[in-house]
């Protein structure tokens, strides 16, 4: 080899070096860069490879009645997941899948081909089929665990509860009202894939505090199960489409039933119509009829105008307001005014307004909470409907009087006869008593609340003593009666609006409202029904309604007699009107 030859060769072999050096120098920067500088995002792009999240919420609160009866659960269940792009076969996949747990097989091919790293295949299945699916032993399916909302007592108290949806979330009555408050946690499920491809769920972190809080509510399930049997009982005895009772305690506001019927069970509630899943007693408003006479006797009496002693001439039992004539049941004279809530004369009630005045009347409704929500915890409340007196003409206030023209919801007008009952003092009604943690250890509580006196204690005491009359004999609501109590009450049977704006001659709501016992009262209860057909009067429909959940609920809480058997006022089989 020639001396420029050798020269030639040692000339590439440091060209060649130099850049090969400049090459593995570049490398290293680069990889120093990398480890240094992009190291975080370099784990975080390697996880995405092998890593993906599901997101599922912690286990839900319970909710218990007042003595810790669990109403509402929560239980842990199993989900079936896919990761498609780690499906063997998405043809197959989705034919083994469908035929087990009946499901759509297209539906299951078409998410088995998106580009998302993980599908549901089916949320919350049951024991028996996550056992299938595991023994079919398929790729690419997992099983991530879940909870699902569990109602042990099935229909009861199932409007004032409610439900949750598939994901966990209150839909529903106080699950969805108190949602925040019951919902655990959200937690975050990592899904690992091996050197092989293979999926699993990994043992990740969990959240402290992971349960939601639980609910310790006013409700007794014994009362609760007491006013819905009943309710159900008599709805099926008249023939009627539909009742409502709620039980109130009228010292406190406490709701302890809020009953409702038709029932709906919340662990199938898409087998129910929708509107049997309302609380309806809480949500709808109804022309109160003449229970409403309650408040038109206490405006007058708390005017200073007028006694109990104060007669007025009924127009023997037709009275005319220019074109249209009001008229009783019974023909009356004079009646005194607790004579005309004893025998629930409109015409009388009328006579009482116009000795009253509209601006007195209104505002003593307004006092009570009538066209005013109640602000009780509970989704959907209505306001009723109370036009201002402004606007009132002679026969607008007339009807008022005695229940016509105004609406109220259930929970106002019971909420309203209970300020009667606590001496003229009106509380806020309301469902929950205390939110708990996990440990059941109390977070918070919530006591009675007073709105506001309405009347004085002396007016209430005079309407107590009134609506007493009203269970004697000859009074509208003797089957109301109870046997060792007292009792001050109301009948109501209004006629219902049609569809074309007028009042319907078939169609009529049975009410009756009362406390017992009269002097010291431990319950306030209210009892509707909805298109009763074989009788239609408050006093024949509703009051025995109202005397069976009154006696049994009286006995239940262990409440001491006022009155001897002998000493009832009410005379048995008499027949209520009105």
């Amino acid at each position: 080899m020639t001396p420029k030859e050798k020269k030639y060769l040692r000339f590439r072999v440091v060209t060649i070096g130099i850049f090969f050096g400049l090459f593995l120098g570049v490398i290293c920067a680069k990889a120093a860069y990398l480890q240094i500088y992009r190291g975080s995002w370099l784990s975080q792009l390697a996880a995405d490879q092998y890593e993906a999240s599901v997101k599922t919420s912690g286990k839900r609160g319970t909710i218990y009645d007042r003595k810790m009866s669990e109403l509402a659960v929560s239980i842990q269940v199993t989900s079936i997941a896919a990761y498609p792009a780690r499906l063997g076969d998405p043809v197959k996949t989705a034919a083994a899948l469908a035929k087990t747990l009946h499901l759509d097989r297209s539906s299951l091919q078409r998410s088995f081909r998106s580009k998302k790293t993980f599908v549901w295949v089916k949320r919350q299945a049951t024991p028996r089929e996550v056992e299938k699916i595991k023994e079919l032993n398929l790729g690419g399916i997992g099983f991530v665990p879940e909870y699902n909302r569990f109602y042990p007592k099935k229909t009861l108290a199932a409007q004032v509860i409610g439900f949750t949806g598939i994901d966990g979330s209150g839909l529903e009555g106080l699950e969805h009202f108190y949602d925040r408050t019951l919902k655990g946690a959200k937690t975050e499920y990592t899904c690992l894939r091996d050197a092989l491809g293979n999926r699993f769920v990994s043992n990740g972190a969990t959240v402290q505090d992971f349960s939601g809080k639980n609910l310790i509510l006013t409700i007794d399930q014994t009362v609760q199960f007491i006013a819905e049997r009943t309710l159900e009982d008599t709805v099926t005895e008249f023939d009627a489409d539909s009742g409502i009772a709620i039980v109130m305690e009228p010292k406190s506001g406490a709701l302890l039933a809020i009953a409702q019927y038709p029932f709906f069970n919340p662990n199938a509630y898409r087998e129910f119509k929708s509107a049997n899943w309302r609380n309806r007693a809480i949500a709808d408003s109804i022309e109160p009829g003449s229970t409403l006479k309650i408040f038109s006797a206490t405006s007058a009496i708390e005017s200073g105008d007028s006694s109990p002693n104060t007669i007025f001439f009924c127009e023997n039992g037709a009275y005319r307001i220019g074109r249209k004539i009001v008229r009783d049941v019974s023909a009356h004279g004079w009646l005194s005014l607790q004579q005309i809530v004893k025998y629930s004369s409109n015409i009388g009630a009328i006579k009482i307004s116009e000795i009253v005045g509209a601006k007195h009347l209104f505002n003593t409704l307004k006092n009570f909470g009538f066209g005013a929500k109640t602000g009780i915890d509970c989704p959907g409340e209505t306001p009723g409907s109370l036009s201002n007196y402004r606007h009132w003409t002679r026969m607008d206030r007339s009807a008022i009087s005695f229940g016509h023209g105004m609406a109220a919801s259930p929970l106002q007008l019971v909420t309203a006869v209970s300020a009667i009952a606590n001496n003229g003092v009106l509380m806020k009604p309301y469902l929950v008593t205390a939110v708990t943690d996990q440990n059941n250890q109390t977070v918070q509580s919530f006591a009675p609340h007073v709105v506001r006196r309405v009347v004085s204690k002396s007016t209430a005491r005079k309407i107590s003593t009134i609506l007493k009359t009203v269970v004697a004999e000859g009074g509208t609501g003797t089957q109301a009666a109870l046997q060792g109590f007292s009792v001050g009450g109301k009948t109501g049977t209004a006629k219902k609006i049609g569809a074309d704006g007028t009042y319907s001659d078939d169609d009529y709501i049975a009410s009756f409202v009362g406390f017992t016992p009269v002097d010291n009262p431990a319950i306030t209860v209210l009892v509707i029904i909805n298109e009763p057909r074989k009788q239609y009067y408050g006093g024949v429909v509703a009051a025995p309604a109202f005397r069976r959940i009154a006696q049994e609920t009286l006995n239940y809480l262990n409440v001491h007699p006022d009155i001897q058997d002998g000493q009832l006022a009410a005379a048995e089989g008499t027949e209520g009107r009105i």
